[in-house]
């Protein structure tokens, strides 16, 4: 069994193009997204998956010299995406990560893994992001190979092959879904979809001298005694899960 995480990446962004490659402290953000999930202890493997666009050539240098492993698939059927690489590279369980969330933490990748191996009786499916108790830049989801097979050859509507875990998530008499709670801090927005995004981002890096040891909880401590950071993106609209 190889336990792998799959990092979606492109460069062609609609709502901030060319964020995944923005630095954040000296490194790009597919930097510290791919050295933060490779610190997680129950990871066997890292793979970016990006399209077969030539702008995401960029994509493909970066993710070489961070060594991580490579998959090029669609650019909008990122489902396909998914599936395809961990066919490619023998992946079962996966972990979905996105590239925008510089700050996701590799402790509770390793905890949320941990319920999903544990559970009695198996489950097919699981999130910290189901029932949102951490703050959004953290979620990610653990899936069984079979089900994230299952949901291929089975979602039809656009938003579910773009968005990859949406039919999984919303047919719960079809997977066995298992939501990881116990955070806080859900109204914070530490991923990064817009310019004031990355501005919060780096000045949370830059509170910790641009290293990226630091976990989630380190900075929660850090929002709690400067709460005014906070206000770097507080404006930044969320968009709707069917928005494409």
């Amino acid at each position: 069994m190889t336990l792998g995480v799959i990092i979606q990446a492109r460069v062609g962004s609609k709502r901030f193009p060319g964020k995944v490659l923005k630095d954040v402290g000296g490194h790009s953000m597919l930097a510290r997204v791919v050295r933060r999930v490779s610190r997680a202890r129950r990871i066997d493997k890292v793979v970016v998956a990006t399209t077969e666009l030539p702008p995401d050539d960029a994509i493909v240098n970066e993710a070489r010299d961070l060594g991580a492993a490579l998959f090029r698939g669609d650019e909008q059927d990122v489902l396909d995406r998914y599936r395809g690489a961990a066919e490619q590279f023998g992946l079962d369980p996966l972990v979905r990560v996105t590239s925008d969330c510089p700050l996701i933490d590799p402790g509770l990748i390793d905890l949320v893994i941990g319920h999903f191996l544990s559970a009695s009786p198996p489950v097919d499916f699981a999130s910290n992001g189901l029932e949102r108790t951490y703050p959004r830049g953290l979620d990610f989801s653990v899936m069984r190979r079979e089900a994230l097979e299952r949901a291929w050859a089975e979602a039809v509507e656009p938003y579910e092959r773009v968005h990859v875990t949406p039919y999984l998530r919303e047919h719960p008499e079809r997977f066995r879904l298992l939501s990881v709670t116990g955070g806080t801090g859900a109204g914070q927005r530490w991923t990064v979809d817009t310019q004031e995004d990355l501005d919060f981002v780096r000045a949370i890096y830059g509170r910790f001298g641009n290293e990226d040891s630091m976990s989630w909880r380190d900075v929660l401590a850090l929002l709690e005694r400067e709460p005014a950071l906070l206000s770097i993106n507080s404006g930044v609209r969320q968009k709707e899960l069917r928005e494409l």
